[in-house]
């Protein structure tokens, strides 16, 4: 039975259809990447699996609808790492990283020495180590970026929801951050759904990919060579693109030729 499963699936936002039946399935232990044009409604996606949305059809979690799940039950089996995160208020870097601990505590629970070594680890995993004592206004978007995921490590959720997640990092820390990810995909066994931009990235990164049309419609799901096509780049991406397929260690390329004849009539 898959992790995360869908069936014609609708989001609606001030009466406006954002996803429209959407079906698709998350096998525990992958790696998979949303993608779509802006305003396609990844993030609106998200925010439904993550139960912070209503939704029409169905949208299960591990057999159970989203829906159903008590809140503080869902925050230990599922973590979001929302794009551009910021704090209004000040924290040191241990403790932002410690809230991730919260949905596992009881009301007047302290932290223990067990929490404090997942905080530990996790500012470790993401190049962090050293900075607990810092004040997250100190840090940059990429660090808060980081503090962030390393929040959602010590949640130890089973499913990670990460919303364009290195749109804020440098592209040695972009590679990093998405190779940590997928570590924790093989050796952890937790289940990823990213939102990313890039599509060779994605390409690179992900088991498998869902795309969605401009108008919130499921475009293409499967593994990123048989999805990334020419011809699903300029429908929905509407880019002129040759599409290079992997070859041994080679990973896809795409190069661009130049934008869709309707782009251009638009300008």
């Amino acid at each position: 039975m898959a992790l995360l499963s869908a069936r014609s699936c609708c989001v609606e936002l001030a009466g406006q259809p954002i996803v429209q039946n959407v079906d698709f399935d998350l096998e525990a232990g992958a790696c998979t990447a949303l993608l779509g044009p802006n305003g396609s409604g990844k993030t609106t996606l998200l925010r439904a699996v993550g139960g912070t949305l209503p939704y029409g059809g169905r949208l299960d979690f591990d057999g159970t609808p989203v829906c159903d799940w008590p809140a503080q039950a869902r925050a230990r089996r599922m973590a979001f790492v929302r794009q551009a995160p910021s704090v209004s208020f000040d924290l040191r870097v241990d403790d932002l990283v410690a809230l991730g601990r919260t949905p596992h505590k009881r009301l007047l629970d302290g932290r223990s020495a067990a929490d404090r070594e997942r905080v530990r680890r996790a500012l470790d995993a993401v190049d962090l180590g050293g900075f607990e004592k810092r004040s997250v206004r100190t840090l940059s978007g990429g660090e808060l970026q980081r503090a962030f995921l390393a929040q959602a490590l010590v949640q130890e959720a089973d499913l990670l929801l990460l919303d364009e997640p290195t749109a804020h990092l440098d592209v040695h820390y972009q590679y990093a951050f998405l190779e940590r990810v997928r570590r924790l995909c093989r050796e952890d066994g937790r289940t990823v759904l990213a939102a990313l931009h890039d599509l060779e990235r994605a390409a690179r990164f992900a088991d498998r990919l869902l795309v969605l049309h401009r108008d919130g419609r499921l475009a293409a799901a499967g593994p990123p060579a048989d999805v990334l096509t020419p011809a699903l780049i300029a429908e929905v991406f509407r880019m002129e693109a040759r599409v290079d397929p992997p070859d041994g260690p080679r990973p896809l390329r795409i190069r661009y030729l130049g934008p869709t004849q309707d782009v251009a009539h638009d300008t």
